[in-house]
């Protein structure tokens, strides 16, 4: 007889706003789930195209069209190295989006779209103690976030909210487990042994944003992964407050 865990559909939806924020956030995880024959689908919310230097003086909008077409070719080629199904661009201002309902309505079309059993998110919260980390809350991960709580409910499941999406075909569809990325609490870890490297080999993808020479960020995000792991019993690993729906 087949149990329920042999039933359950192996698909995956990712939203995150920037290229490059799934493999911070989770890239090994969404290493480790491929492995195992999940479906996993990269939903990137911007273009992208405020990725260039801080102090750049040419920041026209042809500019910024060269810098999103360098991070989605950079994107993709990560996605392969992490063994994804397909990375999706939704092309929303990169460093102005907003929790909008246009927002919603895309991620509500992946969900339904991919059929997700799974979706990782940015977290929506920001947390102020011990103390408040400017670099860890950009506006845009917090915006992301609210727009994909407010997608898996109730909108995806719910035929009442966007039935234009029906006419597409894309019927209404629950979400069964939502796992959150930097969350305020932290509740689930995933033993990232096993594939920490592919998770930094994922990054070195990323050289329009972390330059060739990953020495100093592969020893930070290794700190990071013992970190997380600590709590859990864990040598390395990435952490979320996960919830079954």
């Amino acid at each position: 007889m087949t149990s329920p865990a042999e039933e359950r559909p192996r698909t995956a939806l990712v939203v995150v706003a920037h290229p490059d924020d799934a493999e911070f956030g989770c890239g090994a995880t969404l290493a480790a789930w491929t492995r195992e024959g999940w479906a996993v689908t990269l939903v990137v919310c911007s273009d992208g195209g405020s990725g260039g230097p801080d102090h750049a003086t040419d920041v026209t909008p042809e500019a910024r069209q060269r810098i999103s077409e360098t991070r989605k070719a950079e994107q993709r080629a990560a996605a392969e190295v992490l063994g994804l199904h397909e990375v999706v661009f939704l092309a929303f201002p990169d460093g102005q989006l907003e929790p909008s309902i246009a927002l919603r309505r895309e991620i509500v079309r992946h969900i339904r779209r991919v059929r997700a059993y799974r979706l990782v998110c940015q977290s929506p919260d920001r947390t102020w103690t011990p103390s408040y980390a400017l670099g860890r809350y950009h506006p845009d991960h917090l915006a992301v976030g609210t727009a994909a709580l407010a997608a898996v409910y109730p909108a995806a499941q719910n035929c009442w909210d966007f039935p234009e999406l029906l006419a597409d075909g894309l019927l209404p569809s629950r979400v069964k487990e939502l796992w959150v990325i930097a969350a305020p609490h932290l509740n689930h870890a995933v033993d990232i042994s096993a594939t920490f490297e592919v998770k930094l080999a994922a990054l070195r993808c990323h050289v329009s944003q972390l330059g060739t020479d990953h020495t100093a960020l592969a020893e930070r995000i290794r700190q990071w992964a013992v970190e997380r792991g600590e709590p859990f019993g864990l040598p390395l690993a990435e952490s979320f407050h996960m919830v079954e729906n």
